[in-house]
């Protein structure tokens, strides 16, 4: 005989594993086999009484037994709704309807009934009570009546005395207050105070009661304390009184007394201020002088408003005082800070003539000039040009100058017109000589003229005003008949005009 030994090993439904059974039979010796073992059945497991002992080949399983409350079903160890409309388990009527819900079903009825009707269990319609729903139908103040089908609010009545009116609920009487909506009757000066069922008016702090009229009058404190209340001004208001200042002064932190301003503080006045009391002064540096609204300074135009010329050229006002000034160029002031002084270039050596001019200085300037000799001219002199030997059949020639002298002159702008500027003749003179003069060239303008004065002498004019400076070169031509012979000479002449303001 031989026996065999099954170990079994087998795991809980949790995932516990379970120690092996050990099982022992006796088998003829003839043959040897092995039979499974119904652990579930024997009671060999080891579930614990929550759980479900399974048998199978070998071992056995415990499984988690699932309770599952009414209207549901365990199914693959879950509780699953039952169906009841489905598996016609409900017991809904005839006139009903299933309708399924979790766990459970309802039973609706088959004809909804209309608005304010609601259907019984037998599924007739009956009126649906609408005054005794949670939630009340009618407002505050009204009170709810069924009717067939439906309802209505009826107002409730409340009677209230004389300064009271019904709550918004209409259940009671409630205080008005006058005061409040704007129903007194109180006077402008006067204080409503609420009362129950009524209202009392008072007078403000600075009125009066007139019991007469029956109304508030302002007590004018101004009148009743003459010169108690303030330092210099006292103001009625309503109701009340200010103090107030004059002009220069400002009112205290008492309210009452007046403290001097220092006007000064602010700087009013455009230059110097002195406070006095209850006002200011302003005063102006000298140059100046203070305008008529007693503030401004404005500075005095000494050029403008001088009897006598200041300054001989120009005179620049300045804040507070004025300036003589010169032309730019050609001119220095003088040590008495008034007369413009010429600077002499030519002298100086400040001007650039090259070595062929010659320097001429003028009233703030100078001109460089030339005294060149025209062809078959030479020069016997600065400014004199004498004629050469003519041919004998040179016509030309001999109608030329024999002698071309060069002059300057200087005039100012403010030269009286006419003005004889020049004289012409021939020295020595002789009696018999003739002479006629004219100017051959510059006077294109008509500036200048010429007069015979006697049978040997003329002179040149300037007959026209010559506003601006200006320079011009004429010729003056003299024709000399002496002993029956006519020669020319021609005085080539620099007229300069210059600025007379200086």
């Amino acid at each position: 005989i031989s026996v065999m030994v099954t170990a079994k090993k087998h795991k809980w439904a949790d995932g516990r594993n379970h120690e092996p059974a050990l099982s022992s039979q006796s088998f003829p010796s003839s043959s040897s086999f092995s039979a499974d073992v119904d652990e579930c059945a024997t009671n060999t497991h080891s579930c614990r009484p929550s759980e479900r002992c399974v048998n199978t080949v070998g071992s056995f399983v415990c499984e988690l037994q699932v309770t599952c409350p009414a209207g549901y079903q365990l199914k693959n160890s879950v509780c699953e709704d039952i169906d009841e409309c489905v598996l016609r388990t409900h017991n809904c009527g005839s006139s009903f309807m299933c309708e399924n819900t979790v766990g459970s079903f309802i039973c609706g009825p088959k004809h909804k009934c209309i608005s304010g009707f609601k259907q019984d269990s037998h599924g007739n319609c009956i009126d649906v009570n609408e005054c005794m729903g949670l939630t009340e139908p009618c407002g505050p103040g009204f009170n709810c009546i069924n009717t067939v089908g439906s309802y209505t609010c009826q107002q409730k009545t409340v009677m209230c005395s004389h300064g009271y009116h019904a709550s918004p609920d209409g259940v009671k009487c409630v205080d008005v207050d006058e005061c409040q909506t704007g129903t007194h009757r109180c006077g402008v000066g006067q204080i409503c105070h609420n009362l129950p069922g009524s209202y009392r008016c008072d007078c403000q702090t600075g009125y009066q009661y007139d019991a007469l009229r029956k109304v508030c009058n302002d007590v004018n404190e101004c009148w009743r304390y003459p010169g108690r209340l303030c330092a210099q001004t006292c103001e009625n208001t309503p109701g009340s009184y200010h103090c107030s200042c004059t002009a220069g002064f400002s009112l205290a932190f008492d309210g009452k007394n007046c403290e001097d301003i220092n006007e000064c503080e602010k700087n009013p006045c455009s230059q110097e201020c002195a406070n006095i009391y209850g006002s200011y002064q302003c005063y102006c540096r000298q140059g100046y002088f203070l305008k008529e609204d007693g503030r401004t300074c404005e500075d005095i135009d000494e050029c403008s408003q001088s009897i006598g010329n200041l300054c001989t050229f120009q005179c620049v006002n300045v804040p507070g005082s004025y300036q003589c000034a010169c032309p730019p160029h050609g001119y220095i002031m003088a040590a008495n800070g008034r007369t413009c002084k010429d600077v002499d270039e030519c002298t100086t050596g400040t001007h650039n003539c090259t070595g062929g001019q010659t320097c001429y200085n003028l009233q703030g300037g100078f001109r460089c000039l030339s005294f060149d000799c025209p062809p078959n001219y030479k020069k016997v002199s600065d400014t004199r040009c004498e004629r050469l030997s003519c041919p004998t059949n040179s016509l030309d020639c001999q109608n030329s100058p024999v002698r071309i002298t060069y002059y300057q002159l200087s005039f100012q702008t403010n030269i009286i017109i006419p003005a004889q500027i020049f004289r012409i003749g021939p020295s020595p003179a002789y009696s018999g000589d003739h002479i006629v003069i004219g100017i051959t060239r510059g006077n294109e303008d008509g500036y200048f003229s010429t007069r015979k004065l006697n049978s040997f002498t003329g002179a040149v004019y300037l007959q026209r005003q010559v506003r601006q400076p200006r320079d011009f070169l004429i010729d003056v031509e003299m024709k000399l008949l002496r002993q029956g012979a006519l020669t020319s000479f021609v005085a080539r002449i620099y007229v300069f005009i210059t600025s007379s303001a200086v």
